[in-house]
């Protein structure tokens, strides 16, 4: 397994990392992912433990602390062999105080995830999204308070715009606060808008991302194609309308290159979008999830190799599209390029 630096800090993360949605599940988005309870948690981490993944990603909002409970659980015995991710902000209750980033709900949210998971300290939270109502300077300073306290060893946030990261990352500076060092973001073949600025602000900030998604909800597993009508064990039945909208034709012209390219080099179609990924710049670990031992051990064959440029060229045609202003001109205007060369 390759170990990557996450962000501006010193931690080493592997390149995949294995998402926790499923255990646990329970309710119609995370019951279809997936219901692994304790005993099938253990024999999955220990297959990840076994191929170097070391890096467990999980949230207080997936089956309303379940997940958390059963990665606990899962783990025991075992603590210092893992890295724990976890994330808070998302309503887990119909309270006022249920919800957000205050100073309230993130030391509740901090106890409350030690406490199911079983542990002193997480060594990864992330804000699962902008709480427009708490001011920046009352977060930071709570998550300061943590750090010091050992119950955080870093912090990062999830599906924050470009402002609401920039403007937090300078309010950290500003006073000394912990500075994000991960950003957990939808990204894919399918999905590639995070290249339009939270790339760039990445890279030049030094913040990693953690990939979520990465076989574009569920889309890019090989089992989609055009012209045949969805399996009929497809979670895509009961997830679809969580997920991000999808341009039918778009999604087969990627898979057409992926059927391609698997033909080429002997590999399964999720792995050939997992390894794009990889070589992607700012990407510190790409989460693979399973619900099953067969589906994990398929998505660790994502690493050990690597896609030619020319490959890579390939899907990049076929994936690409056409930004929304202000970022279509630097794509398209040899003037603005100029000033302001692609990343990649």
């Amino acid at each position: 397994m390759d170990y990557r630096t996450l962000g501006a800090s010193g931690l080493k993360v592997p390149a995949l990392s294995f998402g926790a949605g499923t255990f646990g599940g329970t309710g119609p988005l995370f019951g279809a992912w997936g219901t692994t309870d304790a005993a099938e948690a253990r024999r999955l981490i220990d297959i990840c433990l076994d191929a170097g993944v070391t890096l467990f990603d999980t949230a207080d909002v997936y089956s309303n602390g379940a997940s958390e409970q059963v990665l606990g659980e899962a783990i025991k015995g075992r603590r210092d062999q893992v890295l724990i991710s976890t994330k808070t902000s998302l309503p887990m209750g119909d309270g006022p105080n249920d919800a957000g980033s205050s100073r309230s709900r993130l030391i509740t949210a901090v106890e409350q995830a030690l406490r199911r998971m079983g542990t002193d300290h997480i060594d990864l939270l992330q804000l699962h999204a902008f709480d427009a109502g708490t001011p920046i300077e009352e977060v930071l300073s709570t998550l300061d308070t943590l750090v010091r306290a050992g119950k955080l060893r870093y912090v990062g946030v999830s599906n924050f715009s470009g402002w609401h990261l920039m403007k937090s990352l300078a309010i950290a500076d500003r006073h000394g606060y912990p500075r994000y060092v991960a950003h957990q973001v939808y990204y894919s073949l399918l999905g590639r808008d995070y290249e339009w600025e939270l790339m760039p602000l990445g890279l030049d900030q030094n913040v990693g991302a953690l990939v979520w998604s990465p076989l574009g909800w569920g889309r890019l597993t090989g089992k989609i194609r055009r012209g045949a009508p969805l399996p009929e064990q497809s979670r895509l039945h009961q997830t679809a309308e969580f997920g991000p909208p999808i341009d039918d034709e778009r999604l087969y012209a990627i898979v057409d290159v992926l059927d391609a390219i698997a033909a080429e080099t002997g590999k399964t179609v999720p792995q050939i979008a997992l390894n794009w990924l990889l070589q992607r710049p700012t990407v510190s670990s790409v989460i693979i999830g399973a619900r099953n031992e067969q589906q994990l051990r398929q998505n660790l064959g994502a690493v050990g190799w690597a896609l030619t440029p020319e490959q890579i060229a390939r899907l990049n045609q076929a994936s690409a599209v056409t930004a929304p202003y202000p970022y279509f001109p630097y794509q398209r205007q040899a003037g603005f390029a100029r000033l302001n060369p692609p990343v990649v």
